[in-house]
């Protein structure tokens, strides 16, 4: 039984009594380590076990966690890491860190988890890059189009030494927060009810004029009115009703995503237009990682690299077992049981679409925001030493197969 399902064999009322008594990080802690055929005494033994390792000792820092949409059950369709994080880090530092885990929108929602981060409402937070966008501005630095040609590239930029100057510097600098590991992927467009006749997008003709739903992303807009596809700003718990009802033709979005946020069933076509990045991040109150104690900070960064190590392998493999982001889906996922199509563009229609609005081909329209995020980044140029930075793998190169690094040892 495919991980995705593990949680959704115990009923709700079950889960609240473990709640309950083990507290929610115990139960979801515990809940991560089970596959198969789950029963509730196997559930229960799982979080029992978890809830007596994690309180054998007095922990010196009890740290929130604010975790946007996630919950239980959909941290096992896009593989965020965020649990793996935190029970590692619990592990890895004896107890002296105990993590508080609180997700499902009961602190912070996509658009202000990291500013929650930033007031220290929350300590660690995960959200999209381009949804904290608006809390963080520098965060469009990943957001140019076509700089990353695949899920590869992106990896690779994570792991590199140069993502310190690039990304993680600036970003802590300008914005209090630290970002610590993220999942990547490419975002597309998810068309809903007014494309579920039609046939199979495979020219981007067919997405001219379309009306899609925009994240907080600034370089995004961009992009997308290049493209023609009117971007049209949507939170992102509208989202599904809006599809729904035919209100936006499409939203602009990554496969896991759709599958997580169960908006798969109001999804009838899923175009793989890979046009910028998609990278759900954990991040944390900078100010706080300085107060720790060296050896603390340490874990803090061994735990993230573990973690970068489990999301790029992990991610991978649901793609294809539990989402189905295959052309056809595979049996049993989660595209396959409802029915939303694959939408492969080809290299040509890939090529159009560059350059239609990348900043190799279509300069113009970036320039103020490639000037505004290059002094952020202490003049750097940010769009081509990043796309300098992604070429250094080869194009056909598997994301599961990128080199994992300590990007901040240099």
């Amino acid at each position: 039984m495919k991980a995705s399902k593990v949680l959704n064999q115990i009923s709700r009322r079950d889960l609240m009594k473990l709640t309950g008594t083990y507290g929610l990080s115990s139960v979801m802690m515990g809940a991560a380590t089970l596959t198969g055929a789950v029963t509730l005494p196997t559930l229960a033994r799982a979080v029992e076990s978890t809830y007596d390792r994690r309180l054998s000792t007095p922990a010196r820092y009890e740290l929130k966690m604010g975790a946007a949409g996630f919950n239980q059950r959909n941290l096992l369709i896009e593989r965020a890491g965020v649990l793996e994080f935190a029970r590692d880090l619990e592990e890895r530092t004896d107890g002296e860190i105990r993590m508080e885990f609180i997700g499902d929108n009961q602190i912070c929602g996509q658009l202000n988890c990291l500013e929650r981060a930033q007031l220290g409402v929350v300590d660690f937070y995960s959200a999209s890059t381009q949804n904290s966008a608006g809390s963080a501005p520098y965060l469009n630095v990943l957001d140019y189009a076509y700089m990353f040609r695949s899920r590869a590239d992106q990896y690779h930029f994570l792991y590199s030494p140069e993502s310190m100057r690039l990304l993680r510097e600036p970003l802590e600098s300008r914005h209090g927060v630290k970002f610590l590991f993220s999942h990547a992927e490419l975002r597309g467009l998810q068309m809903g009810a007014s494309f579920a006749d039609r046939p199979t997008v495979t020219t981007l003709e067919e997405l001219f004029g379309t009306r899609n739903r925009v994240t907080g992303t600034q370089l995004g807009r961009i992009a997308m009115n290049l493209m023609n596809l009117n971007p049209t700003p949507i939170a992102w718990e509208e989202t599904l009703d809006g599809l729904r009802q035919g209100l936006v033709d499409g939203a602009e979005t990554w496969a896991s995503a759709v599958a997580y946020a169960n908006m798969s069933p109001v999804v009838s076509q899923s175009v793989d237009l890979k046009f910028f990045c998609g990278t759900e991040h954990t991040g944390m109150n900078a100010e706080l990682f300085d107060s720790l104690e060296g050896h603390l900070q340490d874990a803090i960064m061994e735990s993230s690299y573990l973690t970068q190590v489990h999301v790029q392998a992990a991610n991978e493999a649901a793609l294809v077992n539990t989402v189905g982001f295959t052309d056809p889906p595979m049996p049993g996922t989660i595209f396959a049981e409802n029915d939303v199509r694959v939408a492969r563009l080809g290299e040509d229609q890939i090529q159009i679409a560059r350059e239609m609005c990348s900043p190799e081909y279509n300069p113009e329209p970036w320039a103020q925001w490639r000037e505004r995020l290059n002094g952020w980044a202490g003049g750097a140029d940010t769009y081509q030493e990043i796309y300098d930075i992604a070429r250094q793998i080869p194009e056909d190169t598997l994301a599961e197969n990128v080199e994992p690094r300590r990007w901040w040892r240099g």
